[in-house]
C-alpha cells in the first residue's frame, strides 16, 4: 500500500508478541467501552501477536508541545465508484453504488436504525458542494464512517442513538476553539452551524490537497462507471427540482482520494465476474496443495507481488496465472474500500512560520495538518465466497424492496406521453 498509496500515508507498524493473559484482559477491559453495533466483532485472544503502531490521533508529520490541542477526524470513505465491468447481471448495479444498497439491507437486519444520507461518490467527486453535502451526511449520521477526537479521547461517533441535533451542539462547543479561537461567535444554532461549515471546509480542503508522492500513476483502469449513484439524497434534490447534478469536478491526482480511488478500481472485474476465478485457483490449490506457498496467496507481499498487480488486462486466457491476479487485486481494491482516513488538526501559533508544515486555513485560525490510512492489512483471500453471497443479499434485497417501490410510486403519476383532460367543475 506504500507504492500506491505514498510513504507520508501508511504506517507500517511492527509485530509485537503479547501475553496472552494480557490479551484477555485487555480484550474485557475495552468490551464496555465498544459501540453495540460493534460487539459481534471479536480481539483474538489466542494469537499472543499484536501490532504496534503509532496513535494517529496525534500530528504524525513532526513533534508539537505536548498541551497543544489536537483535533482527528476519522472517515471510512467506502468504495467510491460504480462496477463498471461487463460481468454484472443485475443492472441495478450499474445505477446505485453499493454503499448506498447496502444501508437498506442495514437497517432492515438491525445493524443501523436509519439510512444515512451519504453517498461514497458524492465524497470522491472532486465537487466541493456534492463533498460538502457528504460530509455534512456523514455527520447527521456517522454510523461506523466517521469518528472524531480531541486529544486522543473520542468525542463524537456511532456511540448512541441521541439526536444529530444534539450531538452538534456538543461537537460545536469541542471545536469551537479550534476554529474560532477568538470565540466571537454567540451560541446558538447560528453558532453551532457555523462551526459545522468550518469543519466541513477544513475536511474538504485537506482531502484534496497534494502532499506525498506515490506510484499511483501506474494504474490506468480503462473504463469508468457512472459518476453519479441514481440514490445519492444529492443527486435525487437536484433531478426533483429538474436540475442536472453539479459537474464531477474530478479529484487532483496528487490528493489521497484520488490515489485511494485508484487502488479501489482494481477491481476490475467486480464479485461477479472475479468468483469464478477464485473458484479456478480453489480448484488448482485443491490438486496441488504445496502451491499455496509459491503462488504467494499468504505473502509475501513484495516487490514481485506488487508488480503482477499492476496488470489491468481482463482478457481471460484461462490460466491460473490470471485467475490468480485477479483474485489478489480484488484483495487490494477491498482493502482500499474499506480503510480509514485519519486527519489531524493542531491551531497554529500567531507567530508560528509555516516553512516545511502542511497548513491549512480556515475563516479565522490556521491548522497544521498530517493524514494517515488505517486499516491497510490485506483481505483474506477466503472472504471472497462470503462476499460474492453478501453481495448478492444486498442487490436482491434493494431490488425487491427500494426499486420496486419506486416502480410503483412512478407507474400512479401521468407519464408525459398520456393524454391528461382537466374538468373544472363551479364551486
Amino acid at each position: 500500500m506504500k507504492e500506491f498509496l505514498g510513504e507520508n500515508y501508511v504506517h507500517c507498524g511492527e509485530v509485537v508478541q503479547l501475553p496472552l493473559e494480557f490479551v484477555k484482559q485487555l480484550c474485557l477491559k475495552i468490551q464496555c467501552e465498544r459501540p453495540e453495533s460493534r460487539c459481534d466483532k471479536d480481539l483474538d485472544t489466542l494469537s499472543g501477536y499484536a501490532m504496534c503502531l503509532p496513535n494517529l490521533t496525534r500530528l504524525q508529520t513532526y513533534r508539537f508541545a505536548e498541551h497543544r490541542p489536537i483535533l482527528c477526524v476519522e472517515i471510512k470513505p467506502k468504495c467510491g465508484f460504480i462496477p463498471f465491468s461487463s460481468n454484472v447481471t443485475h443492472e441495478m448495479k450499474h445505477k446505485v453504488c453499493r454503499y448506498c444498497m447496502h444501508q437498506h439491507l442495514k437497517v432492515a437486519t438491525g445493524k443501523w436504525k436509519k439510512i444515512s444520507k451519504y453517498c461514497p461518490l458524492d465524497l470522491y467527486s472532486g465537487n466541493k458542494q456534492r463533498m460538502h453535502f457528504a460530509l455534512k451526511s456523514l455527520l447527521q449520521e456517522a454510523q461506523n464512517n466517521l469518528r472524531i477526537f480531541k486529544n486522543g479521547e473520542l468525542i463524537y461517533g456511532c456511540g448512541d442513538a441521541r439526536s444529530p441535533v444534539a450531538d452538534w451542539r456538543e461537537l460545536a462547543h469541542h471545536l469551537k476553539p479550534f476554529f474560532f479561537p477568538s470565540n466571537g461567535l454567540a451560541s446558538g444554532p447560528h453558532c453551532t452551524r457555523a462551526v459545522i461549515r468550518e469543519l466541513v471546509h477544513v475536511i474538504t480542503w485537506v482531502l484534496l490537497s497534494s502532499s506525498d508522492k506515490g506510484r499511483t500513476s501506474a494504474l490506468r483502469p480503462g473504463l469508468q462507471g457512472p459518476r453519479v449513484c441514481e440514490a445519492s439524497p444529492f443527486s435525487r434534490s437536484f433531478r426533483h427540482q429538474g436540475k442536472n447534478t453539479p459537474e464531477h469536478s474530478g479529484l487532483p491526482k496528487g490528493c489521497l482520494l484520488y490515489k485511494t480511488l485508484q487502488v479501489q478500481m482494481l477491481d476490475l472485474l467486480d464479485i461477479e465476474g472475479l468468483y469464478p476465478l477464485y473458484n479456478r485457483v480453489e480448484q488448482y490449490l485443491e490438486d496441488f496443495p504445496e502451491a499455496r506457498k509459491t503462488l504467494q496467496i499468504d505473502g509475501p507481499y513484495d516487490e514481485a507481488f506488487y508488480q503482477k498487480l499492476l496488470d489491468v488486462s481482463t482478457e481471460d486466457d484461462g490460466t491460473v496465472a490470471f485467475a490468480l491476479t485477479k483474485v489478489q487485486q480484488y484483495r487490494v481494491a477491498m482493502t482500499a474500500k474499506d480503510c480509514s482516513i485519519m486527519i489531524a488538526l493542531s491551531p497554529c501559533l500567531q507567530d508560528a512560520s509555516s516553512d516545511q508544515r502542511a497548513i491549512v486555513p480556515s475563516s479565522r485560525s490556521r491548522l497544521a495538518f498530517s493524514v494517515s490510512v488505517l486499516d491497510l492489512d490485506l483481505k483474506p483471500y477466503e472472504s471472497i465466497p462470503h462476499q460474492y453471497k453478501l453481495d448478492g443479499k444486498i442487490v436482491s434485497y434493494y431490488s425487491k424492496t427500494v426499486h420496486a417501490k419506486d416502480d410503483a410510486m412512478m407507474s400512479t403519476r401521468f407519464k408525459e406521453s398520456e393524454d391528461c383532460t382537466l374538468v373544472l367543475h363551479k364551486v
